[in-house]
């Protein structure tokens, strides 16, 4: 287990409490194995509510045609690509987290990285059925896919929608099969606590393929591991790429820019910590997972937040310098519209969340209040969705003719789709909580000073227990 944790002694202890690895185990894996809460029928309940409310609006979309959404003449990109952009820019800090992390290895990520992967997929799967219903006759999607067919029919590759499909949905293979290869050791810790013979105890073992925690199978995990980790970051830099040449490779003034791949890749970044932290702080007070999801952990995503919305801030301000630097008048008119036009309301409120509220956290105590990072990541989610509204349809609205001139609004079903992606989002989520771990138990344990070969030499005479006998620390509840 060496290749996954390069601990020493003389490191700070990123778990609190002083638990040995029996407390790890039982403070996740209770949360698994009781009756679930209150807390978590309310929340199911409401997702599974919104969720029902996403599916009666996309099949009254799919009865009734794309005119149910508010998509107009010049602005037929609106709600439905904003979205689909927030929600794969959502996903991108499960895949920075589990992969590029790891390989620098910053042992700090092994109490998120779990939770952030599970908000990687559920995210990307928000975002594809937006596209899904976007294109209309949804029967006919199989034109996408290059398929001989005796109608000589054959996709455009030069088109950047149909780059969408391979980079996406590479990304969403690569980082489902990255979770559940972390997964497999702390499934089989749940299969062998289960009832011998229950149903649970029989789907965990076969989710488990037969781990028995032998060196050999421990061997084959870090391998597998650490091979798709280096097949996945590049994914972080790439997908979020090739989903801004969607724009970018456009002529569109507002789209038409170089900056856009690597000013995409920095607020995905940004908007998916955000939601990171909007997650795991009501989570950690929840699961009582204080002493493993420390405010070191939360600081430190703060940190990252707080670098990003300033890269983000920074983009911001060079789109308008370009912009000038150009000469271009349509150029220059897309931006001076974007910030003073019609839509001039979108565009603050997107600047204020991006790049005002992140620089909060310049200030200690507010990076390391969980009410304050709950807050503000809120913000920055608002603002990120905020972000892609704006590049989306205030480009779009009036663009090179004005006789094509029109304003967008949303109608209801654009407003209950999107709360219903939510719905879902949540829906997965809660499911993922019930069912599996929400902390990579077995390399929380990893990073414990037990874990450390010669921990127990170095300590052999100054009353540190030894495993078996190692005292049962609560969890705070401060």
């Amino acid at each position: 287990m060496s290749n996954l944790a390069t601990h020493t002694s003389y490191d700070p202890p990123l778990v609190d409490g002083n638990p040995s690895f029996h407390d790890i185990t039982e403070w996740v894996s209770v949360h698994n194995e009781r009756k679930a809460k209150p807390y978590w029928w309310a929340g199911f309940s409401i997702a599974a509510m919104l969720t029902i409310m996403l599916v009666t609006c996309f099949l009254y979309l799919f009865w009734n045609g794309i005119g149910v959404w508010g998509n107009n003449n010049p602005v037929g990109w609106a709600w439905d690509i904003v979205n689909f952009v927030f929600w794969v820019g959502i996903g991108h800090a499960g895949t920075l987290i589990s992969a590029v992390l790891f390989l620098f290895r910053q042992e700090w990520r092994t109490a998120i990285n779990r939770s952030a992967e599970a908000m990687t997929i559920f995210a990307v799967i928000c975002a594809l059925i937006f596209p899904a219903f976007h294109i209309g006759r949804q029967w006919m999607a199989y034109y996408l896919f290059p398929i001989p067919g005796q109608m000589g029919m054959w996709p455009n590759f030069r088109s950047p929608l149909l780059w969408d499909v391979f980079a996406v949905g590479t990304y969403f293979t690569t980082s489902l099969i990255f979770w559940y290869t972390g997964l497999i050791p702390d499934i089989a810790t749940l299969r062998d606590r289960a009832k011998l013979g229950s149903l649970r105890q029989k789907v965990m073992a076969f989710l488990s393929l037969g781990w028995s925690g032998s060196m050999k199978n421990w061997l084959h995990y870090e391998k597998a591991y650490t091979i798709f980790a280096a097949l996945s970051t590049p994914l972080v830099l790439s997908v979020h790429s090739v989903v801004s040449f969607d724009f970018a490779v456009s002529q569109l003034p507002g789209w038409h820019t170089t900056i856009f791949p690597p000013y995409f890749v920095a607020g995905a970044i940004f908007s998916g910590f955000a939601m990171v932290a909007t997650l795991l702080v009501p989570l950690r007070k929840l699961y009582n997972l204080e002493n493993i999801i420390t405010i070191r952990h939360i600081e430190k995503m703060n940190i990252i937040i707080l670098v990003t919305g300033s890269m983000v801030g920074f983009a911001y301000m060079m789109e308008f310098f370009v912009a000038w630097y150009s000469g271009v008048q349509y150029e220059i008119y897309a931006f001076v519209n974007r910030a003073f036009g019609q839509y001039w309301w979108a565009y603050w409120t997107m600047f204020t969340c991006n790049v005002v509220t992140p620089q909060l956290f310049w200030f200690k105590k507010l990076r390391t209040s969980m009410t304050a990072t709950f807050v503000l990541s809120i913000f920055v989610n608002i603002g990120m969705w905020f972000e892609r509204f704006v590049i989306t349809v205030t480009s779009l609205h009036r663009d090179f003719l004005p006789s094509s001139w029109d304003y967008y609004s949303p109608t209801i079903i654009d407003i209950l789709t999107f709360i219903g992606s939510f719905g879902l989002f949540f829906f997965l989520f809660f499911i993922f909580m019930r069912h599996l771990p929400v902390i990579a138990v077995a390399e929380v344990k990893m990073i414990l000073p037990q874990a450390d070969p010669h921990f127990y030499e170095d300590h052999a005479g100054d009353g540190h227990h030894t495993h078996e006998s190692a005292p049962t620390v609560k969890p705070s509840h401060s």
